[in-house]
């Protein structure tokens, strides 16, 4: 999904009140002056009113007659969004969103490698094998990598044979943007065409023992390639293991 900021002047409006939002510069409960941001924005009451429709979509921002348009509590953000999930790593949330991604992706995608072992067909084994292809000539473009994981995450929640887990990718898929975006635009990070290479050759085996455990060692490779880029240890150490 391409940033509303690329999309024109509504597109800078969403992204100047939905940062200011989740970053924190606009409190929860906040009444906004619609004609006063027009005014500070350079922009048509028009373009404000789409643009609110827009952060209202994805939660942030409310309307209600005798107390006009306000910011909605936190409880009620699509924090899956692609645009909140940007703007709260903008905002400084980076890490703990990394953190929450990291546990979520423990939880779902180790049992979906190990179904995927089990369920896969011929088109869902050249689905992962055309993203790892893709992977490996990526390297050196961030933009390209981050599309090549996304589209082997993608594929393996599809070779499930279980469409509700299939679907999965829209709860994933944001945060791993994010997440891609930020390691692979890093030379520290290492490459992350074995730790792929090895989940796909256990589902193609359908060993899901193996796939199981491949997938468990890559997502601790990339808590260790956030941890470095974050330069803390706690932030390298795999989800759910203590030391």
């Amino acid at each position: 999904m391409a940033a509303y900021s690329a999309r024109g002047v509504h597109g800078q409006v969403v992204q100047s009140l939905g940062a200011r939002i989740v970053g924190g510069a606009v409190a929860e409960g906040a009444t906004l002056d619609v004609r006063a941001l027009g005014e500070e924005l350079d922009v048509s009451l028009t373009v404000m009113r789409e643009s609110l429709k827009v952060l209202a979509g994805k939660g942030l921002i409310d309307a209600r007659q005798k107390r006009g348009t306000f910011v909605r509590e936190r409880k009620h953000w699509n924090l899956l969004d692609a645009d909140v999930i940007r703007w709260r790593v903008e905002g400084g949330a980076g890490e703990e969103l990394m953190r929450d991604l990291a546990d979520v992706r423990s939880i779902i995608e180790p049992a979906a490698a190990r179904r995927a072992a089990l369920h896969r067909t011929d088109a869902d084994l050249a689905a992962l094998a055309a993203a790892l292809d893709s992977m490996g000539r990526a390297r050196s473009d961030s933009a390209d990598a981050a599309e090549a994981d996304a589209a082997f995450h993608r594929a393996l929640l599809a070779a499930t044979g279980n469409e509700m887990l299939a679907r999965m990718d829209m709860l994933l898929e944001p945060g791993l943007r994010e997440r891609d975006r930020l390691v692979h635009a890093h030379a520290a990070v290492g490459d992350p065409v074995p730790s792929h290479r090895a989940v796909l050759d256990a589902v193609q085996d359908g060993d899901p023992v193996r796939a199981e455990l491949a997938m468990l060692d890559l997502l601790a490779k990339a808590v260790e390639d956030l941890g470095r880029l974050a330069g803390g240890p706690a932030a390298s150490r795999p989800p759910g293991k203590a030391r």
